[in-house]
């Protein structure tokens, strides 16, 4: 009887350790749902357009916002990240890990062309959203953006200058949804 108490006290420890990171992940998730409200008039999530060549592309997230049409790819990683426009992979060093990620601008910039493409006349961008857990001070790429940066930059308007906006980027905005799909959808996506 002895023995099943380690592995009791493992499988505890397992289940508490899996409870913390669902918890993290939904207040992650909720902070993301906050900031996108706070921004967007309008915003779709985890989408394909087309890519103007016949295939599809994955889109994160999409947003309407006072200035036009935003793209964000958003990355969760904690610790320092060293990176740069024109370097392939980004490193990230956190405690005892240390792992790389693609550069994300080629693609941010394959999806802001086929929203530009779909979106005419509609000032289109696009930002890689990192989270305060990421330290750039060894430098930071063009695109890289935090939350507090996006909301200063995005913010809502007075009602009478959003309501003029959207009414102005309506049409444009609807074209976007009507020729998207959910993600789910497609095998082959960028």
């Amino acid at each position: 009887m002895n023995n099943y108490y380690p592995v009791a006290l493992v499988a505890s420890l397992v289940a508490v350790i899996v409870v913390l990171a669902l918890i993290v992940m939904r207040r992650r998730r909720s902070d993301i749902d906050n900031l996108l409200r706070a921004i967007g008039v309008d915003s779709m999530r985890d989408i394909l357009l087309p890519d103007g060549m016949g295939g599809q592309i994955h889109l994160q997230h999409v947003l309407l916002t006072a200035k036009g049409l935003v793209v964000l790819d958003i990355k969760t990683v904690k610790g320092m990240v060293f990176a740069g426009d024109r370097m392939d992979e980004w490193t990230v060093i956190g405690g005892a890990q240390r792992f790389s990620i693609p550069n994300p601008q080629p693609a941010l910039y394959n999806r802001v062309a086929a929203l530009k493409a779909l979106a005419r006349d509609v000032p289109v961008a696009g930002h890689v959203l990192f989270f305060p857990d990421a330290d750039f001070s060894k430098g930071r790429p063009a695109d890289v953006i935090f939350p507090d940066e996006l909301q200063a930059h995005y913010g809502k308007p007075e009602k009478a200058e959003l309501e003029r906006l959207a009414e102005a980027f309506c049409p444009h905005w609807e074209r976007v949804q009507e020729a998207s799909e959910p993600a789910g959808r497609a095998t082959n996506s960028v």
